[in-house]
């Protein structure tokens, strides 16, 4: 015996968040669900990006980025979709990374963490930047360059010097707080650069060690997305960003 049944559909709850999160990326997704509701969790796909990380890598990622968009499910209209590489977008450029993006989805706005993080010094006043990455020097020079040309100084650079990405996420949070001790002379705030990079934790920490504000690539990529859509309820970001309004 088979039996119909009618039903309804369901409102929307809020914003329609969309993250293009790395293949070898470990930490984004969980820092996502740590600072969004469960009724606003986004949806995901995942972009092919290689094991080593170098510029040529970071640059092949923009031919996949249409593709990886096109994974989302079929005519969903999004506020905001998040890409989640800081490296890529800055080889890239924010601009080219949008494109791509829209190319393979619908969506009112499209960020990244060099956007986001620029739009947070801004909403913050902050001038100058230490920047902590744990990639090799070539690889975080264009990054420097996207914040220069923003008008932001970042005098102050300290690395890891780690090219494979699967190193990356178990650098232990000992040596993130004992670099970053060490960096912080003369700017206005530290910059932990890269969504693979367990830091989420250490934010507030580092900002009562440290005296000034601290950013991550998840925490302003999320506070910026949040933003841009409105700053919906229930979306949590930790350190004095989360009090901040985009300007």
């Amino acid at each position: 015996m088979s039996r119909r049944f009618s039903y309804e559909l369901a409102p929307s709850t809020g914003p329609a968040f969309g993250l293009i999160v790395l293949r070898a990326d470990e930490t984004l997704e969980r820092d996502v669900g740590r600072m969004v509701p469960p009724a606003l969790q986004p949806l995901v796909t995942r972009v092919e990006s290689g094991n080593s990380v170098t510029p040529d890598s970071l640059r092949a990622m923009e031919a996949r980025l249409t593709g990886a968009a096109a994974l989302f499910p079929d005519g969903h209209r999004f506020d905001v979709i998040g890409y989640g590489c800081t490296s890529a977008t800055a080889q890239i450029g924010a601009g080219a990374v949008a494109a791509r993006i829209r190319a393979g989805a619908s969506t009112q706005h499209v960020t990244e963490p060099v956007s986001a993080t620029i739009a947070a010094c801004r909403a913050l006043g902050l001038q100058s930047l230490a920047i902590l990455s744990p990639y090799v020097e070539v690889v975080s020079a264009p990054l420097r360059d996207c914040f220069r040309a923003a008008g932001i100084a970042t005098p102050v650079f300290g690395t890891f010097d780690e090219p494979v990405e699967a190193n990356v996420v178990r650098i232990d949070a000992d040596s993130i707080r004992s670099a970053a001790a060490s960096l912080v002379h003369g700017v206005d705030g530290l910059f932990l650069s890269c969504t693979n990079l367990r830091v989420l934790d250490l934010i507030e920490e580092l900002e009562d060690r440290l005296a000034m504000p601290v950013l991550s690539s998840n925490q302003t990529l999320l506070w910026h997305m949040s933003a841009l859509a409105g700053h919906p309820e229930g979306v949590t970001i930790p350190g004095r960003l989360g009090a901040a309004q985009l300007s």
